[in-house]
């Protein structure tokens, strides 16, 4: 057998546990293959279980064990480190517990605010630059580090708690939809969860970069008076929290 042959009936045998590989591999070498396959699994476990510590809590650790089992042979490792392999766990969170909105978006909580932490550095912008700031033409840029979802339940009252070690609220869904913003702050990962009109207001910057046409956004939506302070408002709040890291004067 060829050496490439063998790594791909091992790879196949530890990743789905098959039989044609496992018989050639070896005629009665069964017993020392399912220690390789047990370790490979226990290892991919314990993986699972240090990056989603409060969900394990959560739904309790059978379950998870369940879990985590379901998407390894579902999912086996791709990447070159296994500190990406938990990036795919909400896929199978998603399929066992369809109708639980709260563990879907409490796991992304949980991954996201690990994740962010080795994200891309970036200063945050200085203050004294503000002054300089053309805000008709100016396009702000944001932190490398930001990520959004939209928000349907309290999963953020729930990590809260498990964080805190207090005791934890039912799983429910928001009266109003929102959103949830993390990013890194200097050697901090930070949460915020925020009104469905501020994660709008968040995707449209960075994506679009202009402060003018925020401010017409706003204004859409609330009106002159109230649009304009609201969009100061935000600006001074990002800012004040290291969101914004840059200014684009195109």
């Amino acid at each position: 057998m060829r050496l490439a042959d063998m790594q791909r009936d091992f790879r196949a045998f530890l990743s789905t546990a098959s039989v044609d590989a496992a018989s050639r591999l070896a005629v009665d070498g069964a017993p020392g293959l399912a220690v390789y396959q047990n370790n490979y699994r226990a290892q991919l476990v314990g993986v699972l279980e240090e990056a989603y510590p409060h969900l394990r809590r959560w739904i309790g650790g059978d379950a998870f064990h369940n879990l985590a089992i379901t998407h390894i042979d579902s999912y086996p490792p791709q990447a070159w480190t296994l500190d990406l392999y938990p990036g795919q766990f909400e896929r199978t969170l998603v399929a066992q517990y369809p109708k639980n909105p709260d563990l879907h978006e409490l796991a992304w909580i949980e991954y996201t605010l690990s994740d962010v932490f080795v994200a891309q550095d970036a200063a945050p912008l200085a203050p004294a630059k503000l002054a300089d700031i053309d805000w008709e033409s100016a396009r702000l840029l944001v932190a490398p580090s930001l990520r959004t979802r939209a928000a349907t339940t309290n999963a953020e009252q729930i990590w809260s708690a498990l964080w805190n070690d207090s005791v934890s609220p039912e799983g429910e869904m928001l009266a109003q939809p929102g959103g949830y913003i993390i990013w890194r702050r200097g050697f901090t990962s930070s949460l915020n969860q925020v009104d469905a009109l501020e994660l709008e207001a968040l995707l449209h910057l960075r994506h679009n970069g202009s402060f003018a046409t925020l401010c017409d956004l706003l204004v859409e939506r609330l009106g002159d008076e109230a649009g304009v302070a609201r969009a100061g408002e935000l600006l001074a709040n990002w800012l004040s929290n290291e969101m914004i890291t840059g200014v684009d004067a195109a």
